[in-house]
């Protein structure tokens, strides 16, 4: 019952918010992943990854409060002074690789949308639903070393992190079609979305070359802040909004153009 402490409900609070708050950019990730599993199992896709990923962040939680070492002790280093200089641990190998691999997902996703393909495009891109699921597994758990290091830092309760763990993740089950449905119906956001996944991974690295303490040319690596990234998301979606808007402004006006040059023309 020390679970049900007014300390304890107050902590869980703010790390349920903690967890929605540092979900969103993984949540945009499997909502643009799952459109690959054939269409009559995307939502089930979606389902399936996010319980399968809340089952192994627990068990990721566990082995952090107790393995964090493991996670922290450096692994390979390398110091050539000016040129080239960091210390990998774990942590940072696998959000480095984490980072490259949503960058290289995101490019690949844009290239094709600007080459000039075949209709039948898209069901060239689709794969099995159990490789969608292993994929949005996998990449969840590179998610998930942020929250879980942020919510080791704010309690030593391990029942208190993995309510908020359960939470958050049936939360994010709830979302996630609501986000799939959204970009399905208007695809022209799939762009913007794609775009914030490049920023995503832009982050991932940044934060892995902070924790390697990695140096280029003398200068070093400073981690991507989540202000940072929101303020980004921002400014790439007004952008986006005040395109669309300026677009079909000039469509009407060539649309009015045109009907007064036939206009004229029958008169």
């Amino acid at each position: 019952m020390e679970l049900f402490t007014l300390d304890n409900l107050i902590t869980l609070a703010l790390l349920t918010l903690l967890q929605a708050v540092l979900g969103f950019d993984n949540l945009l990730y499997i909502s643009l992943e799952s459109k690959r599993a054939p269409v009559e199992k995307q939502a089930q896709v979606r389902k399936w990854g996010i319980g399968i990923a809340i089952a192994l962040r627990i068990i990721l939680l566990f082995l952090l409060t107790r393995l964090i070492t493991l996670f922290q002790d450096p692994i390979y280093g390398l110091h050539l002074e000016g040129i080239l200089e960091f210390e990998f641990n774990l942590h940072a190998i696998i959000v480095l690789l984490g980072g490259i691999f949503i960058m290289y997902t995101a490019t690949k996703e844009i290239l094709h949308m600007m080459a000039i393909e075949e209709a039948d495009n898209a069901e060239r891109n689709r794969r099995s639903a159990t490789s969608v699921i292993i994929w949005i597994v996998l990449m969840n758990l590179v998610f998930s070393f942020d929250s879980i290091l942020s919510a080791i830092a704010l309690t030593d309760v391990f029942m208190v992190m993995a309510a908020a763990i359960v939470i958050s993740g049936m939360l994010m089950i709830l979302l996630a079609d609501h986000v799939s449905e959204f970009l399905q119906k208007n695809r022209m956001y799939e762009v913007l979305g794609l775009f914030i996944l490049f920023v995503v991974g832009i982050m991932l690295i940044s934060e892995g070359g902070h924790l390697a303490h990695m140096k280029i040319l003398g200068t070093e690596v400073t981690q991507m802040t989540k202000a940072t990234f929101y303020f980004v998301i921002v400014v790439l979606a007004l952008s986006d909004v005040v395109q669309s808007r300026y677009q079909r402004k000039i469509m009407r006006e060539k649309a009015r153009l045109l009907e007064a040059a036939s206009s004229n023309n029958q008169g």
